[in-house]
C-alpha cells in the first residue's frame, strides 16, 4: 500500500520524463482582482472588471464587499460557457457601489489583501464589522493598519492583540490626515491606507518610518491603480518626499480594466522550462507592469534559461543546465518559494536575500523551505534575511505545505527532477491558483 493511498491528502508530483514543450494560460492577478474590487467598491460608479480571478481569496474579498452592501454581478460571455474557466476568458464581474453597512461579520481567511485592505473600508461603513479568518491569520500582523486608523479617528476593539479578530466599529466616515507607521513588516500596510484614502475627508498622508519597505512593487501597483481611477497620488517615485505618499480626497471613477495574468503565478511553469531544458510560453504576458512576477524574466535568465517578450506573450526556454545566484528579493519577496526550489537543483550555490518579512507570510516561509528541503536531502540554511542553498543529490518524500500556496508549487517543481516526491495538500494552491494540480499535468502531456 503507498503513502498516499493511506493519505489521501498527499499528492504524487508529476515526475517529468523529458524536456516540457507547453504553452500555459494563467489566470488574472490576485493582487490586481483584490485592489480592483476595493476600488470599484468604493467608487463613485458602476465598474467591470474583466478577466478577473476567481480563487479563495478573490472569492472571500467579493463576498466581504457584499456583505458590506456592494453589489457585485458575475457575468460570462456566449464565447466562454464555463463560469471561471482556467484563464477567465468570457467572465467580467459588474461591481455596483452602495452605501457601506453592518452590522456583519468578514471570514478573511488567510488572505493578507483581504485582513488588511478591508478595515479601512469597514472604517467607512455605518455599523459594526467584525473580521475574522482563519487560526493562521491571528498571527498575522495587522498593527500598522489597526494603529493608524485609530490616528485616523477609527474605533477598533482589538483587545490589544493588534491582529486578529477585531471589529471596526464604522460610522459612515473616517477624518484620515496624516499618519506614521512602521510597514517592514508588510507593505500592505500602505497599500491599504491608500487605497481607502480618496474616500477619507481629509484624504491621507502616509509615511513609513521603519526599516526597508519590502515589496515595493506591490506598492506602485496600488499607486497606478488609484490614478486610473481618478485619485490624485503624490509618491517618492514621482519626485515626493522618500517614504511619504499623500492622496487628496476625492471621487473614485468606475472603469473598466482587464486584470493582468498573475506573473507570480506563472512561476512554476517557467521554473519547469528551466529545471527540465524545455520551453513554456505564457500567453498575454504585459510589456510593461508592475507585478513583482516580472522579475523571473532577469532570475531566471541569470539561473540558465533565456527568454522572448512579444505582444503576444512570453516564450521562456531552459539551457539544461541550472545555476545558483546571488540575488536580493527584496522587492519580489512571493517569489522566494520557487526560487529556492530551483535553487535546490542548481549545480553551485545560492544565496537569497533581503526577505525577512516572509517570517510572517501564510507561514514562516523560511523556516518551511529549509526544513523541507533538507528534509529531502537538501542543505539549506537559513540566515538573518534570506537562506544560503548549497545543492545536494534529493531524494522523494513527503513536502509539508503549511497550507501556504507557495510551498506547494515549490515542491511540485522539486518533483519535476526528484522522483517520490508527494505534495502534502495541494489543495491549497487554490487560494491564488485555481486548478493546479489540472494545469501541471496538463504541461506536462499527463
Amino acid at each position: 500500500m503507498t503513502e498516499s493511498s493511506v493519505h489521501p491528502a498527499l499528492w504524487p508530483a508529476p515526475h517529468a520524463s523529458g524536456a516540457v514543450d507547453a504553452t500555459v494560460t494563467v489566470p488574472g492577478s490576485k493582487s490586481v482582482t483584490n485592489r480592483a474590487l476595493v476600488l470599484a467598491a468604493l467608487s463613485s460608479e458602476p465598474g467591470w472588471l474583466r478577466r478577473p480571478l476567481r480563487s479563495r481569496d478573490t472569492l472571500l474579498m467579493a463576498d466581504a464587499l457584499r456583505a458590506m452592501g456592494v453589489g457585485i454581478e458575475e457575468t460570462v460571455s456566449s464565447s466562454s460557457s464555463v463560469a471561471g474557466g482556467p484563464d477567465g476568458s468570457g467572465e467580467a464581474w459588474r461591481v455596483i457601489p452602495a452605501g457601506l453597512h453592518g452590522p456583519v461579520t468578514i471570514d478573511v481567511g488567510n488572505a493578507g489583501t483581504v485582513m488588511r485592505f478591508l478595515p479601512p473600508v469597514a472604517a467607512l461603513a455605518d455599523g459594526p464589522v467584525h473580521f475574522d479568518g482563519d487560526p493562521r491569520s491571528y498571527e498575522r500582523p495587522l498593527n500598522g493598519v489597526i494603529d493608524a486608523l485609530r490616528v485616523l479617528g477609527a474605533r477598533i476593539d482589538d483587545d490589544g492583540r493588534g491582529s486578529l479578530p477585531m471589529t471596526v466599529h464604522g460610522v459612515g466616515a473616517l477624518d484620515g490626515g496624516p499618519v506614521a507607521i512602521d510597514a517592514s513588516s508588510s507593505s500592505q500596510f500602505v497599500s491599504a491606507l491608500l487605497l481607502s484614502a480618496p474616500r477619507f475627508n481629509q484624504g491621507v498622508e502616509v509615511r513609513h518610518t521603519g526599516a526597508r519597505l519590502p515589496s515595493m512593487p506591490h506598492i506602485r501597483m496600488t499607486v497606478d491603480m488609484l490614478r486610473a481611477v481618478g485619485a490624485q497620488v503624490d509618491e517618492p517615485e514621482t519626485g515626493g518626499e522618500p517614504n511619504v505618499w499623500r492622496v487628496s480626497h476625492s471621487a473614485l471613477l468606475g472603469r473598466d480594466l482587464t486584470i493582468e495574468p498573475d506573473l507570480s503565478n506563472a512561476q512554476p511553469f517557467l521554473a519547469a522550462a528551466l529545471v527540465t531544458g524545455g520551453r513554456v510560453t505564457v500567453p498575454d504576458w504585459p510589456l510593461s507592469t508592475t507585478q513583482p512576477g516580472d522579475a523571473l524574466r532577469d532570475i531566471f535568465t541569470a539561473m540558465g534559461g533565456s527568454c522572448e517578450l512579444t505582444e503576444h506573450g512570453l516564450t521562456f526556454t531552459g539551457s539544461g543546465r541550472i545555476h545558483g545566484i546571488d540575488v536580493d528579493l527584496g522587492e519580489v519577496g512571493e517569489l522566494t518559494p520557487g526560487i529556492a526550489a530551483v535553487a535546490a537543483l542548481a549545480a553551485s550555490p545560492s544565496t537569497l536575500s533581503g526577505v525577512a518579512h516572509l517570517r510572517l507570510h501564510e507561514t514562516d516561509r523560511l523556516a518551511a523551505l529549509t526544513k523541507e528541503i533538507n528534509e529531502l536531502g537538501g542543505d539549506v540554511t537559513e540566515t538573518a534575511d534570506g537562506l544560503h542553498i548549497r545543492p545536494r543529490p534529493l531524494h522523494g518524500g513527503t513536502f509539508h505545505t503549511y497550507d501556504d500556496h507557495r510551498m506547494a508549487t515549490a515542491g511540485s517543481i522539486i518533483g519535476l527532477a526528484v522522483p517520490g516526491v508527494e505534495i502534502e495538500n495541494v489543495a491549497t494552491t487554490a487560494k491564488t491558483l485555481p486548478d493546479f494540480p489540472q494545469m501541471w499535468t496538463r504541461m506536462l502531456g499527463v
